[in-house]
């Protein structure tokens, strides 16, 4: 699915309307150049989850922010990541996998440690204003077959 944002607010509107799908567990992996919208759009994830708009910053300086809210959300900024053993430290599989969201701004730098399951969202500069906002479900690859198969069986 691929939006577009003409505007901060715009781009929080998405975030918050993709928030009501959202559930404990999720991954959101965030791609995009500095500026184009990664934590405008975590602040209408926030509003949308229950947690304070205002209390959402960019992490830059630390890995990881958590916001308190009806679904908790756990903010990782890899912007300044030196290696992967800084997120191994901190554990980030605990906040991957934990009762909150998680949102990951450069999730580009952490490919091979993303869930097999998560969310990508990719921001596109187009302007002053405009963002491109791609959203791409990744889920595991399943062998529908048996299924089909069940179903056919059933059907005759």
């Amino acid at each position: 699915m691929v939006l577009t944002s003409d505007s901060v607010s715009q781009t929080q509107t998405i975030a918050k309307r993709l928030a009501k799908s959202l559930k404990s567990g999720d991954v959101l992996a965030l791609i995009g150049n500095l500026g184009s919208g990664k934590t405008v759009f975590v602040k209408g994830l926030a509003e949308g989850l229950g947690c304070r708009k205002k209390d959402v910053i960019s992490p830059t300086f630390v890995l990881l922010r958590q916001y308190k809210g009806k679904v908790d959300i756990n903010h990782f900024d890899l912007y300044r990541l030196k290696n992967m053993r800084q997120l191994i430290d901190i554990g980030y599989e605990e906040y991957f996998y934990s009762d909150g969201v998680a949102v990951i701004e450069w999730a580009d730098r952490i490919e091979s440690a993303l869930p097999e399951e998560h969310i990508r969202i990719e921001f596109t500069i187009k302007g002053d204003n405009k963002r491109l906002i791609k959203i791409i479900y990744k889920r595991r690859k399943l062998d529908c077959r048996g299924a089909i198969y069940g179903a056919r069986k059933r059907a005759g």
